[in-house]
């Protein structure tokens, strides 16, 4: 079975037809669907945001209790390895510039092809282009983002046309592998689109598919988020105009990379590879365009961006216009290749499959799912029910690594050196953390949340007390399942999880 894994980033599901979405065209999306892909509906991320979700998808390891974004540790399995081991030839077709970073070595390495876009968001690609050169657009997002807009221009000023654009770049790539001469092997090919993360850059036609193409030197295409106070101010003083068209804009660049999905799916017809080749589409979370006065993936993470959409073509079983209703989650995906390729999982891993689920009826998902960002808050959903907890910032946090990466921003040195997570034979250094400042606290998330996903599936009204049965039972499903995947003690006293009964 060859196996090919499509990873879109930033893809809110009820932007996507086959999730009901009709805001935005995506057609090729639908044709997948309507092909005989499922559609799973209770499909959540895991631990957010890039780099800690594709550490799941590559080691099948939960990562939001141990530490934040970072490299692969060399503890950690990666998920082309194991696929090589047993004869799969194995390959990547990404934008996504994070992997050559410094804060994320270890991913793209272990395939034996991969194909590097350059130039996406902050990319270290071209030299930096004059200030006096940059045009009204790029300094509208310089307001907000300082340094930002200088550096994704430099990249792309001499783009002409779509196909200078990355999900063409990235899809018609990933065409050119699949057409080029290789060893007569299964395989397994990543194809990673870095889009429709922002910034919300399209060219025409999809510029004005939504709205107004030419606003783009009225408004910015990449509003803050990452600071919460300069996304207070900026959402305080933007007009209902602005934040349009910044949907539009979102909007886009879904379709655009919808377009070119449908070029790929054009060449598995031509290639005749749909009989015997499993497609997963999915992406590692939403983004928020201003729901509940914020932007991005943030905590406290709500379904508008925490329920992500799960698309699987499985040639041996077809939808026929059914879905998987039980829960799953970004952890899911390692397990899911690993048994497509009939290999069997690895002990200790987080992760399982989806593939019973569509073999048979009676195949039962997880009972729940945790997901969030390390050093916030911990949310947990049964399917039915959701709760949101908030961290008690007064007490500590801890990141436990083999390594000190960039990424872990420590006042002081590691205060021990000892083995901390099960299963681990190689010693971790337990190293002070900071998470944030006060001045950058986000509405909300201070408070605990429930929410009842049956009754209000817009998650409005929290009755974390007027329900307090319910709550006391996610609380106590929250530890469990944390517990189960393993965290560190400190964790449960800060999440207000330790002194439950």
């Amino acid at each position: 079975m060859n196996i090919i894994l499509v990873l879109i980033d930033s893809v809110n599901r009820n932007a996507l037809s086959p999730y009901g979405g009709t805001e935005f065209a995506t057609p090729n999306l639908q044709a997948f669907v309507d092909r005989g892909a499922w559609r799973f509906d209770n499909h959540f991320t895991g631990s957010l945001p890039c780099m800690p979700a594709r550490r799941e998808i590559f080691s099948g390891t939960m990562n939001l209790q141990w530490r934040p974004w970072g490299p692969l540790e060399p503890f950690d399995l990666r998920l082309p390895k194991l696929l090589e081991q047993t004869g799969y030839s194995t390959a990547m077709v990404t934008d996504h510039y994070h992997y050559w970073e410094e804060s994320a070595n270890g991913y793209i390495q272990g395939f034996q092809s991969a194909e590097l876009v350059r130039g996406h968001e902050l990319d270290f690609w071209k030299p930096l282009l004059p200030q006096a050169d940059l045009p009204q657009w790029v300094h509208n997002i310089e307001k907000w983002r300082p340094g930002y807009g200088h550096r994704y221009y430099s990249n792309i000023a001499q783009f002409r046309d779509e196909t200078d654009y990355f999900s063409a770049k990235v899809m018609n790539g990933a065409c050119d592998w699949l057409k080029a001469p290789k060893q007569d092997n299964p395989f397994f090919l990543q194809v990673e689109c870095f889009d429709v993360h922002e910034p919300f850059d399209v060219p025409e036609p999809y510029a004005s598919m939504y709205g107004k193409g030419g606003d783009r030197d009225k408004y910015t295409l990449w509003p803050p988020y990452q600071d919460a106070a300069r996304q207070d101010e900026f959402l305080s003083g933007s007009s209902k105009e602005e934040l349009a068209y910044i949907r539009s804009q979102y909007g886009g660049k879904i379709t655009m990379t919808d377009h070119w999905f449908g070029t790929f799916m054009q060449t598995l017809d031509d290639l005749a590879l749909w009989d015997d080749t499993m497609v997963i589409v999915t992406t590692d979370h939403g983004h928020d365009l201003g729901e509940r006065h914020g932007f991005g993936k943030q905590f406290p993470h709500f379904d508008s961006h925490a329920n992500i959409p799960l698309l699987v073509w499985d040639p041996r079983h077809k939808a026929d216009g059914r879905a998987v209703t039980e829960l799953t989650s970004t952890l899911d995906i390692f397990g899911t290749v690993l048994d497509a390729a009939g290999i069997a999982l690895p002990p200790g891993t987080h992760s399982g499959s989806v593939l019973p689920l569509m073999a048979s009826p009676d195949s039962k998902g997880r009972d729940a799912v945790l997901y969030g960002i390390f050093g916030n808050g911990l949310c947990c959903t049964d399917g039915s029910w959701t709760l949101i907890q908030p961290p008690d910032r007064s007490k500590p946090v801890y990141a436990y690594s083999s390594m000190v990466p960039t990424t872990i921003v420590a006042p002081d040195k590691p205060v021990e050196q000892g083995y901390f997570m099960p299963g681990v034979d190689l010693p971790q250094w337990k190293i002070p953390f900071t998470v944030d400042s006060p001045a950058d606290r986000r509405p909300l998330d201070s408070e605990p949340l429930l929410f009842n996903r049956a009754v209000d599936p817009g998650q409005t009204d929290n009755l974390v007390v007027s329900a307090p049965e319910q709550a006391h039972r996610m609380r106590c499903l929250m530890r469990d399942t944390l517990a189960h995947y393993g965290a560190p003690v400190e964790l449960f006293d800060r999440l207000g999880l330790a002194a439950l009964s």
